[in-house]
């Protein structure tokens, strides 16, 4: 068993004899079950370092979004030297560390694809050195080379037309999280240890393809933690050992995560949970009085800014589909242990208290693990911090903690995988709502008119049968999530050979579990398309070459979001049908199928590229986000809809099911004290439902009309509102992505 100076005073000993985060601090966390008011204001540091962060921000927002590109250095772990917020200021900085050499510049990442990284330097008025691009298109093959090497004509043709959709090849896939805490408890070299004990144990000795891929991972892993300690090293940092108090922990974990940052520019860049693990430190500091409230705030204050300041180069298409440069550095609070106790502690107000200290923000995207059992100081403070900023998000810890245990962290807007145990391979969406309409139309795409799915028999009639229809429909969509899982196959495939994430793999266990996450788009319109052709009539309408265009509806039907089980019962059934067609296919590297019902802001970019649905809605016009009823359909209040979507089972969509809603302060309650314990008493129902996530925003349309009208008002520089899963700032949305927000519900009474 292995012993450190460092870990006097922690209890248990099966995590000192194994890489086991779970039980340290099973073993030490200390639940809290107070409420806010040990709570601690900004330093004078962390006002100005906030301070002249916002003035970054201010700056890059006046030059089109980007206030640096790199276009001479290839980003790696020891790419740069030190970089700082502002280098007069840098001993104010209790967290150091920056993805480049100076604040908000982004780094040149050409790995996932050398175009895609010139594109997103030159789109923003940077050159990047020719030099480059003969490297990486002679010398190297990049992940998006390898990706269109082997497409086919069929996905190619898929792709083009958007019914699969926002695919991971033109960029890093995300959605790994590592575990960057083993940073801090235990230190690189002994982390360094496991994975070459891992090594010299892989296999009996016969090479076969897993084998040899194994050893070779390790490998790439181990040289990654060996960067990883020349990268601290940069700062003056020696993370060889274990974290001997709460600052260098703080710091060795945030290590650990910048290492992560700086390698890739994933999809989902998320932090993980890291509130609990934290705490312990913070109170064994507190303990034995050598840290203040007032320092461990500021700790976790300089710890979350730098994951504000979390930034990649991106594209015009990827901004199109993840509009207001989202990173998902989505971090968690809460939850309750599989022994019964409540995991909520100080840090965990600590770190909501950030949104107060320095108000409202996007990043890191956070996250509380619900219960209706948490302590109700805690869920009534999160919901106060609701009301004021809308910058967090629920998911059900009950529905959740029996799949994935009481250490999961959710690796993109909604989706868990348990902590250093598991990884999960990226899909994007398939477009269901489009599959609909190659179901009427024989395969043709009703936008282009070209034959992109089988050539099956269109339907005919003038009016639409619903038995023809789910016939035709179930044959389609089978095809379609046979191509959507070849399609991912490839892309995963390729990614793990040209991309692989190294630095984050090394903090994930070696047998790791894998799951193969899918995607819905266009759920709502599909479920209230499905019920007017069964509870009312529903005509075609049709070009001159006899393919439907649009269709007229005679008569009413039940709509998914009003708590009807008529219209609800054919979303459930959709998703059952989907899931299991998913689940029949082969998927790489043997990994567990899921799916999810999650469209991110891309919901306006698929409904761009979809044509007139039988619902009613008009080609072009957004989809409604994720598992959100179509835009008008609610007609019940708040509480039906909350329903509806708490009928979807979480165990068929375990990669998620997002839901985003809105209500004016007033339909809450007259005061604060009201809107904070009504909003308490939906949450507990909503999620005694059975339901997985909900984004709470609380403000009224008007307050979001004048943010798009007077973007310059001071008022509005961080507003930030929920929009699918995770949060942006208003202002950088675009004007199209802002009044698709301002058409959503919001609700104006419970």
């Amino acid at each position: 068993m292995v012993d450190f100076k460092q870990w006097n005073g922690f209890e248990g000993n099966k995590w000192r004899q194994e890489v086991n985060v779970r039980d340290f601090i099973q073993k030490n966390y200390t639940p809290y079950d107070g409420d806010e008011s040990f709570l601690a204001g900004p330093t004078e540091a962390t006002d100005k370092l906030w301070g002249r962060l916002q003035e970054l921000q201010k700056e890059a927002r006046a030059k089109g979004g980007v206030l640096d590109c790199e276009t001479e250095i290839v980003t790696g772990l020891t790419a740069y030297g030190p970089g700082y917020i502002d280098e007069s200021m840098k001993e104010l900085e209790k967290v150091v560390g920056l993805q480049t050499d100076k604040p908000l510049k982004r780094a040149f990442m050409p790995f996932g694809g050398i175009k895609m990284a010139e594109e997103a330097c030159t789109n923003y008025g940077y050159t990047p050195n020719p030099e480059l691009h003969k490297i990486f298109t002679e010398y190297h093959k990049t992940h998006n080379q390898g990706v269109f090497d082997a497409y086919t004509p069929e996905i190619r043709a898929a792709r083009k037309s958007h019914i699969i959709t926002g695919l991971p090849d033109t960029y890093g896939r995300g959605r790994i999280v590592g575990d960057y805490r083993r940073v801090a408890l235990y230190g690189i070299d002994f982390l360094i240890k496991e994975k070459e004990a891992d090594k010299a144990n892989c296999g009996d000795g016969t090479m076969t393809d897993e084998v040899i891929r194994q050893r070779e991972e390790l490998s790439d892993q181990i040289r990654a933690l060996q960067g990883m300690k020349k990268m601290a090293e940069i700062y003056g940092f020696d993370i060889s050992q274990p974290a001997q108090n709460a600052k260098e922990a703080v710091q060795w974990l945030y290590f650990g995560y910048l290492a992560a940052i700086k390698t890739q520019n994933g999809a989902a860049m998320s932090v993980g949970r890291v509130s609990t693990f934290l705490d312990i430190y913070i109170q064994r500091d507190i303990a034995a009085g050598i840290l203040t409230e007032s320092e461990a705030q500021e700790l976790i204050d300089h710890m979350v800014m730098k994951f504000r300041m979390v930034k990649f180069a991106r594209i015009p298409s990827y901004n199109e589909l993840f509009s207001g440069d989202p990173v998902w550095a989505t971090l968690e609070v809460g939850g309750i242990g599989v022994d019964g106790r409540h995991m909520v502690t100080k840090t965990d107000f600590r770190f909501l208290h950030t949104l107060e200290n320095m108000g409202p923000s996007p990043e890191p995207n956070l996250t509380v693990l619900y219960s209706a059992a948490l302590p109700e100081t805690f869920k009534k403070y999160a919901s106060y911090i609701s009301i004021e900023t809308s910058s967090i998000q629920y998911e059900n810890d009950d529905v959740m903690k029996p799949v994935w245990g009481d250490d999961y962290s959710i690796c993109c807007c909604v989706s868990a995988t348990q902590t250093g145990k598991e990884m999960q391979f990226f899909g994007a969406r398939a477009n269901l709502a489009k599959c609909l309409l190659y179901a009427i139309n024989g395969g043709v795409d009703e936008k282009t008119f070209a034959q992109v799915g089988p050539q099956y028999q269109p339907i005919t009639s003038e009016y639409l049968d619903y038995d023809e229809v789910m016939k035709k429909y179930d044959v389609m969509m089978d095809w379609l999530a046979g191509l959507y899982v070849n399609t991912l196959n490839l892309i995963q495939y390729m990614h793990d050979k040209y991309y692989y994430e190294a630095a984050e793999m090394a903090l994930i266990d070696t047998d790791v579990r894998r799951t193969f996450a899918t995607g819905i788009a266009g759920f709502s319109h599909v479920i209230d398309s499905l019920s007017a052709i069964k509870y009312a009539k529903v005509k075609t309408i049709r070009n001159e070459q006899g393919i439907v265009i649009d269709y007229e509806i005679e008569g009413d039907f039940p709509k998914y979001g009003n708590d009807d089980d008529r219209a609800d019962q054919i979303g459930i059934d959709l998703l059952k049908s989907f899931l299991s067609k998913i689940k029949k296919r082969h998927t790489y590297r043997d990994s567990e199928p899921t799916t999810s019902i999650l469209t991110i802001t891309s919901n306006v970019v698929y409904g761009k590229a979809t044509g007139s649905l039988p619902d009613g809605r008009k080609a072009g016009e957004p989809f409604a986000p994720g598992a959100n009823p179509s835009y008008g359909a609610e007609q019940n209040g708040l509480l039906s809809s909350l329903n509806s979507v708490a009928k979807i089972p979480y165990e068929w969509a375990l990669d998620g099911i997002s839901n985003t809603q809105t209500i004016s302060p007033d339909a809450l309650g007259n005061n604060t004290e009201e809107r904070i314990n009504n909003l308490v008493r939906a949450l507990d129902g909503y999620f005694n439902q059975g339901a997985h996530h909900v984004n709470v925003n609380v403000f009224g349309t008007e307050k979001l009309i004048d943010a798009m009208e007077h973007p310059e008002k001071e008022e509005y520089a961080n507003f930030t509102i929920r929009v699918s899963g995770y949060a942006v700032k208003f202002i950088d949305l675009t004007r199209e992505q802002q009044m698709d927000v301002i058409k959503r519900t919001c609700h104006k009474s419970m």
